[in-house]
């Protein structure tokens, strides 16, 4: 018998080893392997097993892409006389890893995304579950022992503390020392008498530990919500739920996953955002208790660890968390929930760039389970599918309740920039709704999506900016800690004294952040209790459920923060949202800005008027003609602003309507990834030239190499190039046929992004 392995080193091939009679009857697919490789030992999983094993040579298994061509070994095997293959040494775990469903949906992965299959794997799998000194917790615990033994001699103490633990059921030792105030010496004393057990047990480490969770019962839907579960229950295809903002979609989600959870399955629910996932935790498991799980990267790695494992053995079987859950090992997984499916988090930005919403879909494909896709913004990609019979379509057009959509007002910041001389940081129609606010009690959310307190330091004299040296950008000024960081590597630096160029000691901070927006709002209010929520007051773990926690008890007038408040988040006294600047997201250079804006506009107007109280909105812009914010302030809808948008793409040949990749060359010498983008882009062109010869389709585009919009990062120069083909397909052939004709020097990292969602 010989078993392919993938090893722990990116080499994007696989290793074929003998299997020892012993190992061979428990040798399974998708189980951890220590092997031999080179001069040291190292770990695996296990691809493949054949019954009979090659002759002389030492076969690297035959691999096929999703479009079912034959993938070619990196390297051909040496032929030796008389080659014996090497033996794996040990089955690091009899259970596998992997299931032959997910090591299918990972094969599918590395071939769509052209990464390598290792490096797949590791990313499927939260590092904390391969780390060896991770481990089960074992702690204490106490059991009295039923019936109590007759010839017991307890003094009235230990008889008193016998009957404690008796009602209690027993415990942990430290948690019954702390709560009947004894010592672990006299429990132990009960123990050598022979009336309670102290013995190690496995103890779980909890990441809703301390948490307050209350339970919950399903609610009465309304009519739209009954039709739509209905939809997702009966749909043989993937179903995208269009639900405006407190529409009730989330209930939906819940009665989808109970009538799952009736037919023994399990089922996992994807959020974009790890903000969001203490709220949404919270209310799966009011309703499904200890059955619900959570992954997310702010869990310590002994929760990780534990939460993985659960879902493996099948004790936890509703999965929450941001992308990386989409791998979480569910038993006989019956339904996936992309919640806001539209989030462009859900695009994973290191290899492999992989979608999980796309992938959502081809799991439930593999696995014969559901998938529901909600949004009350949804994807131009999903809007599409749906339009055309892809995707079943279920629609929920009102909030619950009949409560209306908050009234929504545009407020042009030019005139009001002549009112005062200059751009105000809140406009005088957005104070007055404010300080009516404060007035009634009811709360406001105010929405700046971008973190610090100026965004560019400046000299009024000679115009020298503060620049990153490694980055092609500005510092950002943080007057919390009164220094200059970059938001792209994390670098910072002190505030210089003077300016480097004339000596200037006078600078102008230019541009607003969440800091300087709070600094402004607590000196227009004194008395209102604001919170601020953004990367920089959410470091520390819980701080996120802490804050929102904070809000919705009525501790803050104003929650002030980034796009991790604009989506999702439920607030029945919120009835104002303010957003301080529409238009951040409007000039991005990317195909995409205009569907962001409209998305991210509407998501946050959503958060104001979800209760019995009315809502309104304000959106402050330099831009009210701009038809994302236009469409943002209108009661037409997202289907308008959908046709319109779609129109847009169709002429100019952009996704839907394409498949768009990008590739990015980055060197720390500028010269070299310039050329090699070049050489690339020129080479793209001959192929795209030869591809439509003679097709009356749609055409394989390539631009021409150029400076991508962040030109340097990190110290590293980046040049870009956009591709535009009718499928993955024919973009993943004509790089790879660039690849092996023309091997990258060691000095320069090219980096395919298929399905990009991202230009800058």
């Amino acid at each position: 018998m010989t078993v392919s392995v993938a090893i722990d080193l990116a080499l994007d091939r696989l290793f074929t080893y003998s299997v020892p009679g012993e190992l061979a009857k428990k040798l399974l697919v998708g189980q951890l392997l220590r092997v031999p490789f080179g001069g040291r030992i190292a770990r695996g999983f296990a691809l493949a097993v054949e019954e009979n094993a090659p002759a002389a040579v030492p076969a690297v298994p035959e691999e096929r892409d999703l479009f079912g061509n034959v993938i070619a070994p990196k390297k051909k095997p040496a032929k030796a006389a008389g080659f014996s293959l090497k033996p794996i040494l040990a089955i690091e775990d009899e259970s596998p890893f992997f299931s032959p469903e997910l090591l299918k949906l990972v094969r599918w992965i590395a071939a769509y995304t052209a990464s390598p299959i290792e490096t797949t794997l590791k990313a499927a799998l939260p590092a904390a579950v391969l780390k060896p000194s991770i481990k089960p917790k074992e702690l204490l615990y106490v059991e009295p022992v039923v019936p109590t033994p007759a010839d017991a001699r307890l003094t009235p103490h230990q008889k008193a503390l016998l009957a404690d633990f008796a009602r209690v059921g027993g415990g942990w030792l430290q948690q019954l020392v702390r709560e009947f105030k004894t010592s672990p010496s006299t429990v132990h004393a009960l123990a050598e008498k022979g009336v309670v057990t102290v013995a190690p047990r496995v103890s779980r480490r909890d990441p809703l530990a301390g948490r307050r969770v209350m339970p919950t019962k399903p609610l009465t839907l309304n009519p739209r919500q009954r039709q739509a579960l209905e939809v997702i229950d009966a749909a043989t295809k993937p179903v995208l739920l269009h639900g405006v903002t407190g529409s009730g979609k989330t209930e939906i989600y819940l009665q989808a996953i109970a009538r799952v959870l009736e037919r023994g399955q399990g089922a996992i629910v994807l959020v974009p955002e790890i903000s969001l996932t203490p709220q949404t935790v919270r209310r799966f498991a009011g309703r499904f208790g200890e059955q619900v799980a959570v992954l997310h990267s702010a869990l310590s790695d002994g929760e990780r660890y534990d939460e993985w494992h659960r879902i493996r053995t099948g004790e936890a079987r509703v999965v929450v968390g941001p992308r990386s859950a989409i791998f979480a090992p569910v038993r006989r997984l019956g339904l996936i929930v992309v919640d806001e499916e539209h989030d462009p988090s859900y695009k994973q930005d290191e290899t492999p760039r992989y979608h999980a919403r796309d992938l959502a879909v081809v799991r439930a494909r593999f696995e014969g389970a559901g998938v529901v896709l909600g949004s009350a913004t949804p994807s131009l990609e999903s809007w599409r599918n749906a339009q055309t019979g892809k995707y079943a379509l279920a629609s929920v057009p009102n909030r619950v309740a009949g409560r209306t959509l908050p009234a929504v007002h545009l407020v042009n910041m030019e005139q009001e920039a002549e009112k005062t001389g200059h751009p105000p940081i809140f406009s005088s129609p957005l104070l007055d709704a404010l300080h009516l606010r404060l007035e009634r009690g009811e709360q406001t959310i105010l929405f700046l999506n971008r973190r610090g307190f100026s965004r560019v330091l400046e000299c009024p004299d000679c115009g020298w900016t503060a620049q990153c040296p490694d980055c092609s950008v500005p510092y950002t000024y943080h007057r919390a800690d009164d220094c200059l960081r970059c938001h792209v590597c994390g670098g910072w630096t002190r505030l210089p004294a003077q300016c480097p160029d004339c000596q200037n000691r006078e600078f102008n901070y230019t541009g607003i952040g969440t800091q300087r927006a709070e600094a402004a709002l607590k000196r227009c209010f004194p008395s209102a209790r604001v919170l601020r929520m953004d990367a920089d007051s959410t470091a520390r773990k819980f701080s996120h459920d802490d804050i929102l926690s904070a809000f919705r008890a009525g501790k803050a007038d104003v929650l002030l923060g980034t796009q991790m408040i604009a989506k999702g988040l439920d607030f029945p006294n919120v009835t104002l949202v303010g957003v301080l600047n529409a238009d951040t997201s409007l000039h991005r250079p990317d195909p995409r800005a205009s569907e962001r804006t409209y998305q991210l506009l509407a998501q946050v107007s959503g958060r104001a008027g979800r209760a019995e109280k009315p809502g309104e909105v304000y959106l402050q812009t330099f831009a009210p003609d701009a038809p994302a914010i236009a469409a943002a302030a209108s009661d037409q809808g997202f289907g308008a602003f959908a046709a319109q948008e779609l129109a847009a793409r169709h002429q100019a040949y952009l996704p839907p309507y394409c498949r768009l990749a990008t590739l990015v060359f980055r060197s720390k010498i500028d010269e070299l990834a310039a050329s090699w983008a070049d050489l690339y882009a020129r080479s793209l062109a001959s192929w795209a030239k030869q591809f439509n010869a003679g097709k009356a389709g749609e055409p394989f585009r390539v631009s021409e190499a150029v400076e991508a919009p962040l030109a340097k990062a990190e110290g590293w120069f980046r040049y870009q190039i956009v591709v535009r083909a009718p499928s993955t397909r024919d973009i993943v052939a004509a790089v790879k046929w660039i690849e092996e004709a023309r091997p990258a020097p060691k000095d320069l990292r090219i980096v395919f992004d298929v399905d990009a969602q991202n230009l800058a």
